[in-house]
């Protein structure tokens, strides 16, 4: 497979504008956002430029969607940063194959038999909290968000948590966290997973934490952070949300729909209470 590039090479820059292009009067808010507003339009049409910064977000959409996790590389970066004496567990879904993934999401949610055997032939871990990697539907998202964010996560419950080996799992749904999580002893497990590509955003990262994880439990169950990625939720924005919510997980015994996030309430780092939406307060350059 060939290496894959860091970043998307940057479109050629606009051409003047001309009496063919016919500008959106709010262009303006481009900057605050990157979502496709005020594209203006040709005719009838969208402008070259637009049309083509949309044809190759969809490509790297797809890409993030269809490659495959360098589960070697990235194995060894987490051994790396694991708390000391714990291991990383290189797992697999039921979901043999790529394609078999996207087309069969109820094998993504459980183990291989492979996989199952070697958790169960894993000590007790006497963990509180297990964490999960798993490429979900953009392995891009975690080649670039999980070290970053585990390597600020990780020393933040070095005091009060105990953490357990770490699990990286290919072609893995969210629910497959569960069964990892109970197999482990775990009262909590959390799932780093890629999350659906958008076509502003083919790198975002979901977690998911739930308290008390088993197999058959629904998303009612788990809390959600979203969008964990350079241009979206910091990473040291979402280790403050997770941690408030895995503190209140364990003084309250629960998680999902009965724990309401208020960690924006408390002082969070780079000013987490402001409109998401708007990310940090740097303004971005237009698309």
């Amino acid at each position: 497979m060939p290496p894959r590039p860091s970043a998307p090479a940057p479109l050629p820059a606009a051409e003047p504008a001309s009496a063919v292009v016919t500008p959106n009067p709010w262009e303006r808010l481009r900057q605050f956002t990157s979502a496709r507003i005020a594209l203006g339009r040709a005719g009838t049409s969208l402008p070259t430029r637009a049309h083509l910064d949309f044809a190759l977000a969809h490509a790297q959409a797809r890409m993030a969607v269809h490659t495959e996790l360098d589960m070697d590389l990235l194995a060894n970066a987490l051994q790396a940063i694991a708390p000391q004496g714990q291991s990383v567990l290189r797992l697999h879904s039921a979901a043999q194959d790529r394609p078999t993934y996207l087309q069969r999401p109820d094998l993504g949610r459980r183990l291989g038999a492979e996989s199952r055997a070697l958790l169960q032939g894993q000590p007790p871990a006497q963990a509180d909290v297990v964490f999960v990697v798993a490429d979900g539907l953009s392995s891009l998202a975690i080649e670039r968000n999980a070290l970053p964010f585990l390597r600020q996560m990780l020393p933040a419950l070095a005091e009060q948590w105990r953490v357990g080996p770490i699990s990286l799992v290919r072609n893995a749904r969210v629910a497959l966290g569960d069964e990892i999580g109970a197999a482990l002893g775990a009262s909590l497990v959390v799932v780093l997973i890629g999350e659906r590509p958008g076509l502003s955003s083919p790198d975002s990262m979901g977690l998911y934490m739930t308290w008390q994880p088993r197999p058959g439990m629904t998303d009612e169950s788990r809390n959600c952070i979203s969008n964990v990625r350079e241009q979206g939720l910091s990473y040291a924005q979402a280790v403050h949300k997770l941690h408030y919510l895995m503190q209140q997980a364990r003084q309250r015994q629960l998680s999902g729909v009965q724990l309401k996030d208020e960690s924006d309430t408390l002082a969070a780092p780079e000013q987490a209470s402001q409109a998401f939406m708007l990310g940090n307060s740097a303004v971005q350059p237009p698309r």
